[in-house]
């Protein structure tokens, strides 16, 4: 199987440049049956679906749910037909809730389909023998097929082939739409950033110049401001966990976490760069304060700091005297060692008064 870096590098020893502005595609009537869902998607629903009169027959209660999931072999998945969805995951699971999220959003989906009957449409490209695979609009697609039934033809977006940069292409046809999941949003971003750090790896290989941020926020159709906001929210993994598992958080109040949280780790490990066992303690932090969870609290550590010494002589000084003797004001019976606080600034005030006299201690 060709790989996407072998695609892209093909393409542009060809072309030099890659566009992505849209590719050649038309409006198209398809039957639905003749559509399939990407399971590579986030919006993906694990479906099969049943024929026009076996859905009848389920909503007029002449077949049951256990004799179509042993007659579709479906168990584990999601029965969609018309005017019908049977979610066969182990009941009470927690993708049978997630399952179940999905199928209300979607059937909410259909009722304004059917009043309305405007609806942008779904993208979808060839693969073989007359069939499409979804790019984009798995939702309005089961909403097509819940309002309308399998065998209904609907209009269709359709590319003339399938898009190099599947997932970027992916990015671009919903990057508008507020009404998506959050948790899509941020798996559909990453997927496409993957890509496109793909594209300008080839670029590099080719002696072409890598991607800029600013290119790469141009090709994902959205604002500098959106790319931060995204960037932030996929750095560390519990925030799509959080997200997944039905968290309903605005981005900005999240990012506001993790932003948060990153900051005060900063200052209280004294860090301007973070290493990996830092953005792990970290992930630990924002995954109890998304999930409400009581973090396991750690024996605070000593941190014992010096300020910053000025003169050579303050060094020497530090070594060769004995600084108890000297007249420093402080009371070092009474210091409380423990305290790394206390200690701190007992040093800060050794060393003013050791920069300030070294002249004239012996």
């Amino acid at each position: 199987m060709i790989s996407l870096e072998q695609k892209v590098i093909s393409f542009l020893g060809k072309n030099k440049e890659m566009s992505f502005k849209d590719e050649d595609f038309s409006y198209e009537a398809i039957f639905l049956c003749n559509v399939k869902p990407d399971p590579t998607n986030a919006r993906y629903l694990p479906t099969v679906m049943i024929s026009d009169e076996d859905a009848a027959l389920f909503v007029n209660r002449k077949i049951s749910k256990r004799t179509l999931a042993k007659m579709y072999d479906a168990e584990g998945l999601v029965l969609v037909g018309h005017n019908c969805f049977i979610n066969c995951l182990p009941h009470g699971s927690p993708d049978w809730k997630k399952a179940n999220e999905t199928i209300h959003s979607i059937v909410d989906l259909a009722n304004n389909l059917a009043m309305s009957e405007i609806i942008q449409v779904p993208t979808v490209y060839p693969i073989q023998d007359g069939q499409f695979q979804i790019l984009t609009g798995h939702r309005r697609y089961f909403a097509l097929l819940y309002t309308y039934g399998i065998n209904s033809v609907s209009q269709f977006k359709v590319y003339q082939c399938e898009p190099i940069l599947l997932k970027t292409k992916q990015f671009q046809e919903n990057a508008s739409r507020e009404e998506l999941p959050q948790y899509g949003k941020l798996v559909s971003f990453n997927a496409a950033l993957l890509e496109l750090q793909t594209l300008s790896d080839a670029r590099l290989r080719l002696g072409l110049k890598k991607l800029t941020v600013r290119d790469t926020v141009s090709i994902l159709g959205i604002s500098m401001g959106s790319f931060d906001n995204y960037k932030v929210l996929t750095r560390y993994p519990c925030v799509l966990s959080a997200y997944e598992n039905g968290i309903a958080l605005p981005f900005m109040k999240a990012k506001k976490i993790v932003l948060t949280i990153e900051e005060q780790y900063k200052e209280k490990h004294d860090k301007s760069v973070l290493n990996v066992t830092d953005k792990h303690h970290i992930n630990e932090e924002i995954d109890c304060v998304l999930n409400g969870k009581t973090q396991k609290v750690s024996p605070p550590r000593s941190a014992f700091k010096f300020k910053k010494i000025n003169s050579a002589n303050t060094i020497k000084t530090l070594f060769e005297a004995n600084i108890f003797q000297l007249d420093i004001g402080i009371d070092w019976q009474e210091l409380d060692w423990g305290k790394a606080a206390d200690v701190n600034d007992a040093l800060a005030q050794v060393i003013d008064y050791l920069e300030s006299h070294n002249r004239d201690i012996p």
